[in-house]
């Protein structure tokens, strides 16, 4: 089992270079961060945690790419990655050149998580409604795939639209570098994954064993192999017990929630989740 670990690092948490190093040295696999471009302050949207207040490290997040790149230049074998990028944000063009030099200067260590997005006001400010968000992010993710895929890359969208056009560098991995689909269980999301991903995020772990085969159905159904489906458990509490349950279920990768904290306080949680590898 490979133990991957994610942290919302932001300006007042560990520094996410030294993070990525300590977590290389404990030989963990991988580090995923979130992204968030701002928070609104009407805070119209209930936070997703069910907590009454927001946390504060969701208004404060570094940019995910930028964070990112520095932990690929100070590693050499950590695997890297978004978890989750907020696709339906951003424009796709500008984002498939992202992920594609990030995959290309780090050797083929990224991996693009990716999300739908809970935050109203925040799509908002971006363009973006709520209620058409899943048919946005499935539409800039295709033709980023277009963009990483084919030498001369075209995309005819209600959203996107790309005159043939050259894109260069192209990803390291591919047809692409991994594209895994956070959210909760269900025929919308599975569907997604199926056509146009390689694996789902769900987030805390809770209720894999009884999707999963369902997941496996949708994902032959549309032709793919359902061997090749990357399930990581995302943000789980780690425990012995846990791990050999998710081993058992055939995955390969749980990645664990770090605090968004100073070092001090970091390190010693490292170091106790470095013993279960």
């Amino acid at each position: 089992m490979k133990l991957g670990i994610t942290m919302f690092a932001t300006d007042r948490s560990m520094d996410v270079l030294e993070l990525a190093r300590a977590a290389e040295a404990r030989g963990f696999h991988s580090l995923y961060v979130p992204e968030h471009t701002h928070i609104p302050t009407s805070r119209a949207t209930p936070p997703p945690t069910g907590d009454e207040v927001l946390a504060e490290e969701y208004h404060r997040t570094l940019d995910p790419f930028v964070a990112l790149a520095g932990c690929a230049a100070v590693t050499s074998r950590l695997v890297i990655g978004t978890g989750i990028c907020l696709v339906a944000q951003r424009d796709a063009v500008v984002t498939a050149k992202a992920v594609a030099t990030l995959d290309y200067m780090s050797g083929g260590r990224f991996v693009f998580g990716i999300g739908f997005g809970w935050n109203r006001e925040e799509m908002a400010t971006h363009g973006v409604e709520f209620k058409l968000r899943r048919a946005v992010v499935r539409e800039k993710v295709l033709a980023m795939e277009r963009l990483w895929e084919d030498e001369r890359a075209a995309f005819d969208g209600r959203i996107v639209q790309l005159e043939e056009s050259w894109a260069w560098p192209k990803p390291i991995q591919q047809p692409r570098p991994p594209v895994l689909i956070g959210g909760v269980a269900g025929p919308t999301l599975f569907a997604h994954v199926a056509e146009y991903a390689d694996g789902w995020i769900p987030i805390g772990g809770a209720g894999i064993g009884k999707a999963l085969p369902e997941l496996r159905r949708v994902m032959e159904e549309a032709g793919r192999d359902p061997r090749t489906l990357r399930v990581v458990p995302f943000g789980t509490v780690p425990d012995r017990g846990k791990l050999d349950y998710y081993a058992s279920l055939g995955l390969e990768e749980v990645v664990v929630r770090i605090p968004s904290a100073p070092a001090a306080e970091v390190l010693p949680v490292l170091d106790r989740y470095a013993t279960l590898l």
